[in-house]
């Protein structure tokens, strides 16, 4: 059996093969500096909170200064890494310079004029991307374009949401937390008081609380971005991508009824201390419930593979 040489090459090899048959180079990295030298120089308007006009400069100070956003800073790494997963695909595909995607690329300069007029730096962070994508399909061509839509989509979580997504999130929390209650009352035994998204023990002593950050736009990005990752990563027809990104809301719901349910019988069981160590060191509880259900679906929406095993030819009847 003749051994694939591919295999025994070096990350080093392979960036460079990668590097090699990557047509047009010398033509896509100016337009790809000067893209980044726009949102540079001329990114945000919005110099009242934040003295700078460079777009980089405010998602900087976003992600410095809230919790719930800075996990925009990995996003780019994680694009990488899944452009390095596809090598193979990305490299293989028919590459041509297409010149209709320069529409798109005067789409994404609009919307960043819009946002920048507005003083809305979020448009802009979807224009940067948008037109980045953009800038690839002009080089590279359609097929190129329709290869990299994943991981490109990713770039859409490296956009602050902050207030903006409470109008999903505080739905989510407050069902949640009537869950939790009901869960605990009807089943567990354990009487409550719920107001709101907040829960007291019956002598109003033990406050619990779905908070923003726990139950809110934090757990449901997080979601989104495990099941967006796994649902292009395991399967290949939309309709099932699409309902395993939706199960993103329901397994949200779950790992914060699951966690402040732990937090409760904790506190009832042990005392405050104990619900409070549950709260501040176990902040990994939401995902294993939600992890779980992400893998029980994946295998009720599985894909047979069409390709025959290796070795064995298709019947020919």
């Amino acid at each position: 059996m003749a051994l694939d040489p591919k295999k025994n090459r070096s990350f080093r090899e392979e960036l460079i093969d990668c590097w090699q048959k990557l047509p047009d180079k010398a033509l896509f990295f100016p337009l790809f500096a000067a893209w980044l030298a726009l949102f540079h120089f001329w990114g945000s308007s919005t110099l009242g909170y934040i003295n700078t006009p460079s777009l980089f400069g405010w998602l900087n100070y976003v992600y410095r200064g809230s919790p719930d956003d800075e996990h925009g800073r990995l996003i780019p790494f994680a694009v990488l890494a899944l452009f390095w997963w596809k090598r193979d695909e990305l490299t293989a595909v028919p590459k041509r310079i297409w010149w209709p995607a320069l529409a798109l690329v005067a789409v994404g300069l609009f919307i960043h004029v819009t946002g920048f007029m507005i003083q809305v730096p979020q448009i802009s962070v979807v224009a940067l991307f948008g037109g980045l994508f953009a800038l690839t399909g002009l080089v590279w061509g359609p097929h190129w374009l329709r290869a990299s839509f994943f991981p490109m989509i990713l770039f859409a979580f490296m956009v602050p949401l902050g207030s903006l997504g409470d109008v999903i999130t505080v739905p989510l929390r407050l069902l949640a937390t009537t869950i939790t209650a009901g869960l605990c009352d009807g089943v567990l035994g354990i009487d409550l008081v719920r107001r709101g998204n907040m829960i007291f023990d019956k002598s109003l002593q033990f406050q619990y609380e779905v908070a923003a950050a726990c139950g809110g736009i934090r757990s449901l990005i997080s979601m989104l971005a495990l099941t967006t990752v796994y649902g292009f990563m395991a399967f290949r027809s939309n309709w099932r991508r699409s309902l395993i990104i939706l199960a993103a809301f329901p397994l949200a719901v779950a790992g914060n009824v699951f966690r402040l349910t732990t937090i409760i019988v904790a506190a009832e069981a042990f005392g405050r201390g104990a619900g409070d160590f549950v709260h501040e060191w176990l902040g990994i509880l939401p995902y294993i419930p939600a992890i779980a259900g992400i893998l029980i679906v994946g295998r009720f929406l599985r894909e047979e593979d069409p390709t025959p095993p290796v070795g064995l030819a298709p019947k020919v009847t």
